[in-house]
């Protein structure tokens, strides 16, 4: 999701090789003070977290990590109760990258695993061009069996706006309302901007819209062209990022995080619009910013096709851990428990 520089990554390196985790690590019960809300895998690395239910539990997965000088292209933890969460560090769902991936530095960012109707698991992700290392784009990859290994045997990338930035951020959702499928995204703009935070706070400001692409039963095939939902406004900072879209109470919901990830101002909020087209009416005020639950800088959200069950990241350590969260819409606010 979000380009990470050589000193974090080695950084988290350190970390990893320091503080060895074990194969299996239950949500700790013990708490700062009161109204510190605590991360799943013992605070472990996990960002970007995308999550799944099935008839086994709940399944979660997150951006690469690095570890003991090994890329984890995409991280795995599970659960059966929503409570006590399982990690093998280093384990990776998707071990074979796509031809069309930089080998030297994939960069795989933002997982987001759906399930199609013949039973089929698709998880959609972006990472780094060969052909133009500085650029993401989004990409898929199927298995038969949740955990993987999930296999992108594609040439050439599934969503690759080039000349806008490229693309990053890909959240499925199937809208059971009208049982249509769509995959949202995010132009990543400030991949080409003109520097400032997060490369793009001095102007011209670059767009960083967030899409939505309608696509047929096979999660892929595309149906017309991108809708455009939101984009980013000044107030936002350098870009808008991470849709998630949910459908609760007669509403759809359209989670997204503003601001750049590497300060403070990192943070999630919401639209809602009685269309999943649009138009989106944002909310006044952050589901989580810096300060909310004693988090820093949290971001990323992901919430469950049932519409409460949310999962997100915040800054802990030296990395950013995840977080779980049940959702709820009241009078067009959303609040979180």
């Amino acid at each position: 999701m979000f380009f990470v520089s050589l000193l974090y990554s080695s950084l988290l390196t350190v970390l990893t090789l320091a503080s060895p985790l074990p194969t299996a690590l239950e949500a700790p019960t013990l708490v700062t003070r009161g109204t510190d809300r605590v991360p799943i895998l013992l605070g472990a690395n996990f960002p970007d977290p995308g999550f799944i239910r099935t008839s086994t539990g709940w399944h979660a997965f997150s951006t690469n990590a690095r570890i003991n000088n090994n890329w984890t292209h995409v991280q795995y933890a599970s659960t059966p109760d929503w409570k006590n969460w399982h990690f093998t560090s280093g384990q990776d769902v998707m071990p074979t990258l796509a031809s069309w991936i930089d080998p030297s530095s994939p960069r795989v960012w933002a997982p987001d695993v759906n399930v199609l109707p013949d039973g089929t698991y698709i998880m959609y992700y972006c990472a780094a061009l060969k052909s133009q290392t500085n650029l993401h784009c989004v990409s898929y990859a199927t298995s038969k069996n949740v955990e993987g290994p999930y296999v992108d045997s594609s040439s050439s990338p599934f969503i690759c706006p080039q000349g806008a930035g490229g693309a990053i951020d890909p959240a499925g959702f199937f809208d059971a309302k009208t049982n249509k499928r769509y995959v949202v995204y995010k132009v990543d703009g400030n991949a080409i901007g003109h520097g400032g935070e997060c490369g793009n706070t001095v102007p011209p400001i670059v767009g960083t819209p967030l899409l939505l692409q309608q696509v047929s039963t096979d999660g892929f095939t595309k149906i017309g062209s991108p809708v455009q939902l939101i984009t980013n406004e000044e107030s936002d900072g350098p870009y808008v990022e991470a849709p998630s879209l949910s459908y609760l109470n007669g509403k759809y919901i359209l989670f997204y995080s503003p601001q750049c990830y590497l300060t403070s101002k990192y943070s999630v909020s919401y639209a809602t619009s009685d269309s999943i087209t649009g138009p989106y009416t944002r909310a006044t005020n952050f589901l989580f910013s810096t300060g909310s639950d004693g988090m820093v800088a949290p971001g990323g959200l992901d919430i469950a096709v049932n519409g409460d069950h949310a999962m997100w990241h915040a800054n802990y350590g030296l990395g950013r851990a995840a977080y779980t969260g049940i959702l709820k819409l009241s009078g067009g606010v959303v609040t979180a428990t």
